[in-house]
């Protein structure tokens, strides 16, 4: 089995988990995890998806889990029409509702309230992936709860 295969065989939760562990962001994690789901180069998917680590470059908003989940709605559900006004409300209504459920498992889509961090930035480099780093951050569990949630939905819709 190669190792294409073997990545269609885990989960996209799984995936995700893993490309954290390997040092990609929280984003890149959950985007990168449904690749198999759209038609899209790897580093395509890797650029497109770096700028929104840490709560958007590390300005610590909006969690990358959950952007990374956006996209990847995006990619599967979004629109193109810019004057479809049906279609991108619906859109914004799914991302919506991804949104609420991953709020109500987690009790916020916001990177520092996750992350129990103060207000404000945080600096822009990155700490090291260390064995102490992932014990004090729930990155790991949260991309791979972003991945089970769109997956739960693409289940209720796609039957």
């Amino acid at each position: 089995m190669n190792e294409r295969e073997q990545e269609h065989r885990k989960t996209h939760s799984q995936l995700a988990m893993e490309y954290f562990k390997e040092g990609y962001n929280c984003s890149q994690s959950v985007f990168l995890a449904f690749s198999d789901c759209y038609d899209m180069d790897k580093k395509a998917i890797l650029k497109i998806s770096s700028s929104f680590g840490g709560g958007m470059g590390r300005l610590r908003e909006v969690c990358g889990a959950v952007t990374g989940m956006f996209m990847a709605a995006g990619m599967l559900y979004g629109y193109t029409d810019p004057k479809d006004q049906k279609v991108k409300a619906e859109h914004y209504e799914r991302i919506q509702l991804l949104a609420k459920e991953f709020e109500e498992k987690n009790h916020s889509i916001v990177c520092r309230e996750l992350l129990g961090l103060g207000a404000g930035k945080d600096k822009p480099v990155p700490e090291a992936r260390t064995a102490e780093y992932y014990k004090k951050r729930p990155c790991v569990e949260l991309v791979g709860i972003a991945a089970e949630i769109l997956d739960g939905y693409r289940e209720k819709q796609d039957g």
